[in-house]
């Protein structure tokens, strides 16, 4: 392996299991053609991989229908195809200040065309108030969208007390969980979930360009797009049946394959819960120690409320840009700076003028040596400002 310490797992979990190259491998080398276009034995197989992948994510995320469960290229695939189906001008819908550039942009784009859309703050620690939400919920409300943890701050946010509410007033409620999938527990049913869009290549250890959505039962979508999808191909219109209504073309079988096997790691290390305490461990170390420099920021980093293995901060006297330069070169410590595609977050907590933050990220590979290293690195930096203040 290199020798660098790699913090930007919330932007792509790294290295991937072995288990998940030699499955995709292996799948292009014996399987590796159209799945559900016709009937040869290899077709089946590759079929079977994906049906044992939707069954798979279904499970996971306390679903029932495991043709429920879409796939689509990646998290921001999921939310554009979502929100480009279900609002038309004269709607309302609700979001958060929370938000990736993923839904922040596709709302925006329909509010120049005629949606009502309102954005809910977050408070000191980095938590959005279900009551606010509720207390926007108007009439014409169409959609309620908010991400189940910040790709920022860290901070898990209500989903399922959110999903209460906009069960009892009938309002979709859909969920961005680009950071939680794979090393948060998620329960569709239990926290009142109608739309669950995920990507696969962060926390479920799969490779890049995979992801999807599981749509409820008795949530009514209809897609914006259409296209092939292998079955029924005399109709001049989609399908309306499961997984074809929302899926369109060839699927992208060979990281669909990654991603079984990303789940199947998962798995065999524990699972969702145990990973995720491997890894508060290790964030809780690292805050901890970023607490302690002088010349260090923290933003909403109250771990114990819930929380990712996620932190921001900053460094007196230097723009995040700066930071993450001196802990690449200087220390070949791997991080990502800047607005982390999620402007309002840092309008928010008052970094946007600055550059946005300097954020570390854990994941299931990072090691104790790993933490102790970005920390020294840190500490260096740090004193290297204040020094250079002081002059």
């Amino acid at each position: 392996m290199p020798d660098f310490i790699y913090l930007d797992n919330a932007a792509t979990t790294f290295p991937k299991p072995a288990e998940v190259i030699d499955a995709m491998s292996e799948f292009c080398r014996r399987r590796g053609v159209n799945p559900g276009r016709t009937g040869f034995d290899l077709a089946l197989e590759a079929e079977e991989t994906v049906a044992a992948t939707r069954t798979a994510l279904t499970s996971l995320f306390g679903g029932t229908d495991p043709n429920r469960l879409v796939f689509t290229h990646n998290v921001t695939d999921a939310l554009n195809l979502l929100i480009n189906s279900v609002l038309e001008p004269g709607d309302h819908v609700i979001s958060t200040c929370l938000e990736h550039n993923s839904v922040l942009r596709p709302l925006h784009y329909h509010a120049e065309r005629g949606v009502s859309v309102d954005f809910v703050p977050f408070d000191g620690n980095g938590h959005v108030d279900p009551g606010d939400i509720g207390a926007r919920i108007r009439p014409d409300t169409k959609l309620v969208i908010m991400n189940h943890g910040s790709n920022v701050l860290g901070t898990l946010q209500p989903v399922a007390d959110v999903g209460a509410i906009c069960r009892r007033h009938g309002v979709m409620f859909a969920v961005d969980a680009a950071q939680t999938a794979g090393v948060v527990d998620i329960d569709i049913g239990a926290m009142n979930i109608d739309v669950l869009c995920f990507t696969g290549h962060k926390s479920l250890y799969g490779p890049t360009g995979t992801g999807g959505m599981y749509v409820a039962e008795h949530v009514e979508i209809h897609p914006c797009r259409s296209g092939g999808t292998g079955v029924k191909s005399a109709l001049r219109t989609q399908p309306r049946e499961y997984p074809w209504r929302m899926e369109f073309g060839t699927l992208n079988t060979v990281g669909i394959a990654g991603l079984l096997a990303g789940q199947r790691w998962i798995i065999s290390h524990g699972g969702v819960g145990a990973i995720l305490a491997e890894e508060m461990e290790l964030a809780r170390r690292l805050r901890d120690g970023l607490a302690t420099t002088e010349g260090v920021t923290l933003y909403c980093a109250d771990m114990d409320r819930p929380h990712l293995p996620v932190l921001a901060f900053n460094v007196d006297g230097l723009v995040a840009e700066q930071v993450g330069q001196l802990l690449d070169v200087d220390h070949e410590v791997i991080t990502r700076t800047g607005l982390h595609c999620a402007p309002l977050v840092h309008e928010g907590i008052g970094t946007a003028e600055r550059g946005g933050s300097v954020r570390f990220s854990v994941g299931a590979f990072n090691s104790d040596a790993d933490v102790d290293r970005a920390l020294g690195a840190v500490a260096e930096i740090a004193a290297y400002a204040l020094e250079g203040t002081a002059t």
